[in-house]
């Protein structure tokens, strides 16, 4: 189940609100156990076996965080805990994401095809796995209490605004939430226009983008691209992925809380920074914050010499490729960023915030985005090569395409930026610019729903993460 689907948005939210929020029974157990059971049933309506293997990460990594607690003054015990979470996560993690490629390679090596294990994916393990290591580790830090009730352990993990596609939610940031959150009136607006501007993004902007995008990249396997039209596909995946990623983090961030929760932000503009560092700083941020609290910290930070933090750096940007994927895209696109930002950190750039660096930081960006879309790397270099070969054979094609998707294509690059932070600051009548905007909310929703009930394509690139 998505959010952006009229089951979700008609039938699965209204009714798990009107049971939340109900005037008969109101204490905190009960509606914990609501949202642990409606997250377990969003999982597995679409997942069905695959729900068990998330059940059995909340049984386990409960069990943990109560040795975690129980041995924080015996440093082997607690070291002996803390390595068997991380064994047991990534462990699974492994499992299910690269072990199927792996053994592909291996049988393409051996030419033996019999020796390849094939595992389903299941949708999100990347996201509850992060954060179910998160739980052990902040308990294990004092960062948090570990929880009694492993249902309470299953509510972090499995809730379903944040389950399937992030945002990664800290452990710390909720544990008193959990049991002792105050939902009110104000929280509840807000979440709720957050989430229909989140809906927005990804039915209106997102959908129509991967329109574009698709086209273009599809061409290459038919030999029919030219230069205009891959600077197409690749600005318009550009805008598709931010649009697509922030639009769920928005919805997941307004539904949290609805419900009385409060997740950090995941996005602030990334497009509009100066440099790569400012780039990493302002997009997915839960996981930037995550690879550096529970990797690039332990492992010392810029607290070593020069050529140990460099090979910090190095490991932080290798897991962050290959967490996205087992595809080699992956990994090239992650240290592709490592060679970036050894770059910004040995010129002293990423300190010189200059409108040019606008520039130089979106064209790498760009560049990043065709290969983490391409299938391989041998398509990744031919798409980019054909971006630097002048070639104006289908001309007319290329115009054809940018006024079929120019309203969407404007409305991606202007959104990119803080017109909504520019317009409040702008506006002389609070009582009318309330009004106006509050008229501009009902719209947006109008008009999405109206693209989602005419349009049966709705991809979330994140889901395969």
């Amino acid at each position: 189940m998505v959010f952006s689907s009229g089951i979700f948005l008609f039938l699965f939210l209204p009714i798990v609100l009107i049971l939340y929020y109900n005037p008969i029974v109101k204490n905190r157990n009960f509606k914990n156990i609501l949202l642990f059971a409606v997250s377990i049933l969003f999982y597995a309506w679409g997942e069905h076996y695959f729900v068990l293997v998330m059940l059995l990460s909340i049984i386990v990594n409960w069990y943990l965080g109560l040795a975690a607690e129980k041995y924080r003054d015996s440093r082997n015990k607690i070291k002996g805990v803390l390595i068997a979470a991380v064994i047991y996560n990534i462990g699974m993690l492994f499992v299910f994401k690269y072990l199927t490629a792996i053994t592909m390679n291996i049988a393409s090596a051996f030419d033996n095809k019999n020796s390849i294990i094939k595992i389903s994916l299941p949708i999100g393990i990347s996201f509850f796995t992060f954060q179910a290591l998160s739980y052990v580790t902040d308990v294990y830090r004092g960062h948090g209490k570990a929880q009694k009730n492993p249902l309470n352990v299953g509510l972090y993990i499995a809730f379903f605004p944040q389950l399937i596609a992030g945002p990664i939610v800290r452990y710390e940031t909720v544990a008193e939430e959990i049991l002792s959150r105050r939902e009110n009136i104000e929280d509840f607006t807000d979440g709720t226009v957050r989430f229909i501007k989140g809906l927005a993004k990804k039915i209106i902007i997102a959908n129509n983008a991967a329109l574009l995008a698709d086209t273009a990249f599809g061409y290459l396997g038919m030999n029919e691209l030219t230069m205009p039209v891959a600077w197409l596909g690749a600005i318009a995946y550009t805008i598709q992925i931010f649009f697509d990623f922030s639009g769920y983090s928005d919805m997941a961030i307004g539904l949290g809380k609805m419900f009385g929760f409060h997740f950090r932000e995941n996005f602030d503009f990334p497009y509009i920074s100066c440099s790569i560092t400012e780039f990493w700083r302002r997009w997915h941020i839960s996981l930037g914050t995550w690879f550096r609290d529970y990797v690039y910290i332990p492992l010392g930070g810029n607290r070593v010499g020069k050529a140990r933090h460099i090979f910090n750096i190095f490991v932080v940007w290798t897991l962050t490729g290959i967490w996205h994927g087992a595809n080699r895209t992956f990994l090239v696109w992650g240290l592709m960023y490592f060679v970036l930002l050894i770059a910004e950190k040995s010129t002293g750039i990423a300190k010189k915030r200059h409108p040019a660096g606008i520039v130089y930081t979106m064209f790498f960006v760009v560049l990043g985005w065709v290969i983490f879309r391409s299938n391989d790397m041998a398509s990744a270099v031919r798409y980019l090569r054909i971006m630097f070969t002048p070639d104006f054979s289908r001309n007319n094609y290329a115009l054809y395409l940018l006024s079929s998707y120019k309203v969407f294509l404007a409305a991606g690059i202007i959104l990119s930026m803080p017109v909504g932070k520019i317009a409040e600051k702008l506006a002389i009548n609070k009582t009318a610019s309330d009004i106006v905007y509050t008229v501009w909310i009902g719209f947006i929703f109008i008009l999405s729903v109206s693209y989602l009930a005419k349009s049966a394509y709705n991809p979330f690139i994140y889901f395969n993460f």
